[in-house]
Formats: C-alpha cells, structure tokens, sequence
C-alpha cells in the first residue's frame, strides 16, 4: 500500500500509479486534484471514520482537524441523515456504489452522496445538485424503488380514507409535496373551459380569488393537457412562458419557477387539472416523471368520487336547512335565539330540529326533537315529524296530547325508528309553561340573578318506545326568565358525559347571566356555542339549540268578565267591550267586535252550557275569547236560503282576521283575532 499526504492526516491509498519517481509524482498530482477538486471528498476507514477531506468538504462540513479521526455518522452535518450509516455499511458489505441526495443543515442547497467501497473503507463525494430538481432524495431518486412503492402506499390509504374534495387535496398536500420538495399544488375542475377551484396550497389568498371561474385558453397548458392527456414538465418559469407567453400574465404564474402540469382523468373524463410547482429550477428524471402520472390518476379517481360525496351531502343540507326555520318568528309572549350545528365530521345529515309555533291567545309552543341517527333518511323523519307538530298544535292540544300522537307516528315508521322530543306551551297571561319530554333532555331556566334550574317530569322514553300517557309538568316563570332547550348534541360528547355536560351549561349559564350578557340572546347564543362547539371542534352528533326569552303580557292589557247564563248575558258583553275598547282607545274596533261577542255569548246561551266567561286581551292583535263547559264543537255549516239560523259563525269567520276553539279540562274556548290599527 501507498502513502499519500493529505492536510491532517496521512491516508493510504489502494493500487499503483506505476513504480518509482514516476509513482510519486503520480500520486502528488492525484492527491492536488482531490484536494482541489469543486466536488467534496472524504475518504472513510472501514471503522467509519473519516481519513481525509478535501478544501470543498472543509467548506461544507467544517474544517478538516474537526473531522479527521470522526465518524462520518457524528459530523454535524450528517446528523440530521439517520440512514446515511446504514446506506454506507450496506454498500461495503455488498460492495456496491450507493446514492443519497440530503440538503445540509442552514440552508436549502441539496447535495448528493456517491459512496464507493474501496479496500479498508470507502470514499464518499458530494456534489451541489441544487440546479436540478431536489426530489431525487425522495421517490424518484435512482434505486429509490422502496421510496417510490412507500409513497404510492401512503397517498393510496390517504386516499381511501378521504371522504371530502378537501380531504383529497390534503392527502395529496401531504404525501406528494414533501416527497417531491414542491412548494405549491393547485387543484381545479374544468366545466365548460372555466377553472373552478377544489384545493389550493402554497399561494396567496388573491390567487384563490382570481382563479375560481377564470377563463383558460386552448392552446394554454392547461388546455393542452387536458386535450392530450399527457402531463407537462417545465424545468423553469422561462421555459414555460417560452412555449406560452400567453401565460405571463395569468395569475397562475405569480411566484412560482418550476411547474408540472398533471391531467386528472376519471372514467375515461378530464375531469381536472393538478398544478404542482416549485420556488426555484427543478428537473426531474423519467422515474420521478413516471411516478407523478401515476399518481394524478389515483388523484383523480378519488377526487371523482369525493365530488359525487359532496354533491349528495350538500343536497342532504340542503334539504336539512329547509326542514328547519329560516327565521325564528317575533312574537310578543318571547324573544328567541337559535343554533344549529351539524355534525363535524361532515358525513351525514341529522335529525335535530326546533321550532317556535304561535298559538291563540299569544301563547307559545316551544319544540326541540332529535331523531335517532344520522342520514337522509332521518332527516326525513325529522321533517315528517316537524311538520305533524305543526299541524296538531293548530288543535291548539295540550303538550301529553301532541306527544302521544308524535308516538304513534314514530311507532308507525318501524320498529328502529326513535326520536326524542320537548314539547311546551308558554301562556304570558299566566306566566306558566306546560312542558313534556319524551327522551329529551330536561329544559333549564335561568332566573335574573343567574340561578340555573333544569325543570325534570316523570321518566318518559323516547317516541316510537313510549307508552302513554306521557307525563307532562307545570311551572311558572317570573316575566323575563331564559328558557334554554337544547340537544344531546351540545352537551355529550366523546370525553363528556351527558351529566358532566349538563353540569358545564349550568356554569355557562349562571356566569353569562352574573356578567350581564343575559339580556341578549345572541350573546349567550354565541358564549355557549363557542364553550361547547369551539370551530375546531369536529362533534361526532348534531347539536341545536334554542334561546328563549319569556314576556308577561301586562295586566292592564287584560280584561276578563263571568257572565250569568241567561239570555241577557249577551247585551252585558256588548256593554262591558265597549268600556275596555274606549279605556284602551279602540273605538275603531268596536263595532265589529261587539257584533263577535253578541254572537260567541249567543251561542253559548243557545247551544253550550256554563259557567260562561269572557276576556279580551290587547296584544299586537285584539283577542276575544268566549268560554264555556261544554266540549261541544262548533262548526260552521251550509245554510239553506230558508233557514232562520246557522250563519253565526260565518259571520265570525268573516268579520275575525283568524279564530278557532281550545279545548282545556273543563271545557271549551272560541277565540277570534283582529288586526289592530295603526
């Protein structure tokens, strides 16, 4: 073996140069070469450490009296390479040249390793490969086989998993873009020559804008890809616009350099286009291009299938967000705040719903439901029942009564079908809320000095598995109180518990109503959404809730008289509405609702039986109200020409802007409305 002098360290060298002087100064001149050469170069023992490093080396790794005597392996540079000791040992033993592409530490230039066994070690080069596309470390690098089939594994169950468009292009962001050290991907659909935007990473929020709709031309990239069906590869941005000046102003080309231009291809459709760009140069080779084809189609074969997903979920929406009101009505007996959220992980729809329903007399049915599971088929089951709870508190029924029939309902969808429900009715004359829970969370109020309460019935279970009667409760509510309805939704969730997360409300709620916020709905609509559905927060369940402040219709709005069951009772009426229409100032309405009492009072007297009551409550409409002890019905009926009688209440009909008849446990009330002048 040979002797050679390098800075620091004498190395031997493997082979001959020929024999005597002429050796000598063949090896000087060898050993001035490498200590010049542009490349760096190390020379490594067996052992790993390092024997020899030329000026380049010096200047990238440290210098040579740092490294000399070290494992290659320990030099700080190469921390950073955990393989780097496996490649080397695996090329000595198998006594093969091995490539590794790293970028060092401090900066973003890429180098690529040459290690060549040699007798007693093996020599390693690094060469600035910056100008060419950095990819090379990843899957396209040469014998990066496992590095490629890696990849594909890993965007391939990314890709399964994706369910959204969005989860898509985050799985494609993730696996490719590191892999292939791009710094920007663009995805879009292409309909009727327009770009229209699925994913965007690596650009400007402007450029969102600018794209979506924008206008491509056919002899552009874009254009071109999607007629051939062939990608292209643009080593550099004057590349690009030397083939397509056109493209220099398009907003496309803002900040990037190189671009490669994939077609999305779908069932035989061009469905799209992938733009993957980098900040600076960047040339691939005919593996990493190869592998980059391949990968568009497993983009555009899941991206095909994520817009069928979110065109079906965006019509279940849809059709949720119809089935639930648009706007809560302003009425005077409360004032009301909603929420809804759906659930996070955006799969399917729910079945939660709520609605304010007016009833006569400026009574109020609050209602909150949720239909067990989740999909199309729930929702219209929440739609169906929404729909029959509007049509039997037109009966103006009793809250056991419109639970009891929701039951059968329920019952009648099958035997799987179950939905829990809170129905009550707010009176503002009285102050008191009739309420019944089928399965539903209990309802708590919240007085003015911030004490939360849950008002609780009797165990019921939810429709479709209950047995009636359902039992219901009474309370009464001092004017202004916060009723707060709500689902499971809100209050259960993965780490929570139903109890904990009714405990958590109650918090919420006291330290709202302490702090003064109380008096505006959608403030604490606001605090409650944000203390249990926080943006981040991907529920596992819908959740809907419903704010509801209660008003107490003052007592010099209310009039109420007994009458005796004689036919006089009649004239006292007409007599007693018009004093309260001129205390009130409402002459303007007293001739026609004199006509109303007369013949509400008469019929009574006619047909009914007593104890005979009538009231008149000043709202934001005139309400007049006739009752009795009979639960007869009243009718209106056809009458002949001939007939002396029988057009009572189509006078009524007529003459009331609405009316209609409650029942209570003793008896009966007709009811009519009218509208009061300005």
């Amino acid at each position: 073996m040979n002797e050679w002098s390098g800075e620091g360290r004498s190395v031997g060298l493997v082979g001959a140069a020929g024999g005597g002087t002429e050796t000598y100064a063949a090896l000087g001149s060898v050993g001035r070469a490498l200590r010049h050469m542009s490349d760096g170069f190390l020379f490594v023992e067996a052992d790993g450490r390092i024997a020899y490093s030329n000026e380049a080396a010096d200047r990238l790794l440290g210098s040579s009296h740092r490294m000399i005597g070290r494992r290659l392996w320990d030099v700080p540079a190469f921390r950073g390479v955990p393989e780097l000791a496996d490649r080397c040992r695996t090329a000595m033993a198998d006594d093969v040249p091995a490539d590794l592409e790293i970028t060092l530490p401090g900066g973003d230039w890429w180098y690529r390793l040459r290690i060549i066994p040699v007798p007693d070690g093996f020599t390693l080069t690094i060469t600035d490969i910056s100008d060419r596309c950095p990819p090379g470390a990843g899957p396209g690098g040469t014998g990066q086989a496992a590095d490629r089939a890696a990849l594909m594994e890993q965007l391939t169950w990314a890709l399964a998993e994706a369910v959204t468009t969005q989860d898509v292009v985050t799985a494609f962001a993730d696996s490719v873009l590191p892999a292939f050290h791009a710094s920007g991907l663009i995805i879009a659909t292409v309909e009727n020559v327009r770009l229209y935007l699925v994913g965007i990473t690596g650009y400007s929020g402007e450029l969102i804008d600018q794209l979506s709709g924008e206008p491509f031309p056919d002899d552009s990239p874009i254009g071109e890809v999607l007629r051939t069906r062939i990608p292209l590869f643009f080593e550099s941005g004057d590349e690009l616009i030397a083939r397509y000046p056109q493209v220099g102003d398009f907003p496309m080309s803002v900040d990037k350099d190189a671009r490669v231009f994939l077609p999305l291809i779908a069932s035989g459709r061009a469905i799209g286009v992938g733009v993957l760009s980098f900040d600076r140069p960047c040339r691939l080779g005919e593996e990493e291009r190869t592998l980059l084809t391949a990968l568009s189609s497993l983009i555009a074969q899941a991206l095909e299938r994520a817009r069928l997903y979110d065109a079906a979920a965006a019509r279940a929406r849809e059709l949720q967000r119809d089935l639930l009101p648009r706007d809560l009505p302003s009425l005077p007996a409360v004032s009301a705040a909603a929420h809804y959220q759906p659930a996070g992980n955006g799969t399917e729809v729910g079945g939660d719903w709520y609605d304010i329903i007016p009833l006569s007399a400026d009574r109020v049915a609050l209602v909150i439901g949720d239909v067990m599971g989740h999909g199309l088929s729930e929702a219209a089951t929440m739609g169906r029942l929404r729909t029959a709870v509007r049509t039997l508190s037109d009966l103006d029924l009793a809250p056991d009564d419109i639970l009891d029939r929701l039951n059968g309902i329920v019952g009648d969808l099958g035997e799987d079908s179950y939905a829990t429900c809170l129905y009550g009715i707010y009176d503002p004359v009285t102050g008191d809320f009739a309420f019944g829970c089928a399965g539903h969370p209990p309802p708590a109020v919240v007085s003015h000095g911030g004490t939360v309460t849950y008002l609780t019935t009797a165990g019921n279970p939810p429709l479709g598995a209950a047995s009636p009667p359902i039992d219901t409760a009474s309370v009464n509510l001092p004017d202004g109180s916060l009723l707060v309805l709500y689902t499971d939704g809100l209050v259960e969730a993965a780490d929570r518990d139903i109890d904990k997360g009714m405990a958590q409300l109650a918090r919420t709620l006291s330290a709202t109503a302490r702090n003064g916020a109380a008096a505006s709905l959608e403030t604490v609509c606001d605090t409650l959404t944000a203390a249990f559905i926080p943006p981040s927060h991907r529920a596992g369940d819908d959740a809907a809730l419903l704010l509801v402040r209660t008003h107490r219709l003052a007592p010099d709005n209310i009039a109420s008289w007994a009458l005796p069951e004689d036919p006089k009772a009649a004239g006292q009426a007409r007599e007693l509405v018009r004093r309260q229409l001129a205390a009130w100032d409402l002459s303007d309405l007293l001739m026609t609702t004199e006509l109303l009492v007369s013949e509400l009072v008469g019929n009574v007297i006619r047909h009914a039986k007593g104890p005979l009551r009538v009231r008149l409550l000043r709202s934001r409409t005139l309400i007049c109200e006739v009752s009795d002890g009979s639960l007869t019905t009243p009718l209106i009926r056809r009458s002949a020409p001939t007939d002396e009688g029988g057009r009572g209440l189509q006078l009524v009909a007529a003459l009331a802007q609405r009316w209609g008849t409650r029942y209570t446990c003793s008896g009966k009330t007709i009811w009519t409305e009218q509208s009061i002048p300005d």
